[in-house]
């Protein structure tokens, strides 16, 4: 049975400023405190594991036993369909060590050109992971279609975004309004998924 949270705070076990700051809106509305857990001086577990949820699992549950309460961990990633899902679940490893996503994106483009791919088809991956410091989880997952532009365009939102166009859009999440994006991205579809299991 899926068990419902009943804290009023939550460690977001996340180093992203950015990922940080939009699950802090998007968890606002429920009256539950978004701490990070950069703030909180935890240190960030190794990802060994090759999909989103099992990262997501590995980070929450790492926060959630260090902190002691409740914690809800993302991983997120694009997935580039003529790249065979790459960057995937390293994503941010394509940014370097010093989390720079554009020189990311521009390894992206770079691939793509390189192996002369039309395709500039690639979904947005996010995987929600909540965790108990008594060991129990649940794992939530959305995702969102769209297409690769270039050169990025805006400057909202983080990682990838300015080069991303979702389904139905003409503006990348870069260019887009926090509000709007937070009711069509990847994070909020799986995010919508864990207020109905755990919170509504």
């Amino acid at each position: 049975m899926t068990r419902r949270l009943t804290d009023h705070r939550l460690v977001v076990a996340s180093h992203n400023a950015g990922k940080v700051r939009e699950i802090g809106e998007l968890i606002a509305p429920y009256r539950i405190e978004a701490i990070s857990a950069a703030s909180l001086g935890l240190p960030e577990p190794e990802e060994t594991e090759p999909t989103f949820a099992g990262n997501a699992l590995i980070k929450a549950h790492a926060a959630a036993n260090a902190a002691r309460m409740p914690a809800l961990a993302d991983d997120s990633g694009l997935c580039v369909d003529a790249l065979g899902g790459d960057p995937g679940v390293l994503s941010a490893r394509w940014a370097g060590a010093e989390k720079d996503f554009n020189i990311a994106m521009e390894k992206v483009n770079r691939c793509l050109v390189e192996q002369g791919s039309r395709d500039r088809r690639a979904h947005f991956v996010c995987a929600l992971a909540v965790a108990w410091p008594d060991g129990h989880s649940e794992i939530f997952e959305g995702k969102v279609e769209g297409i690769l532009v270039w050169p990025p365009r805006g400057s909202r939102g983080f990682g990838y975004d300015p080069m991303f166009v979702a389904d139905g859009y003409d503006i990348t999440f870069g260019e887009m309004e926090p509000e709007k994006k937070h009711a069509i991205s990847h994070r909020a579809r799986a995010f919508k998924k864990l207020v109905e299991a755990c919170l509504a």
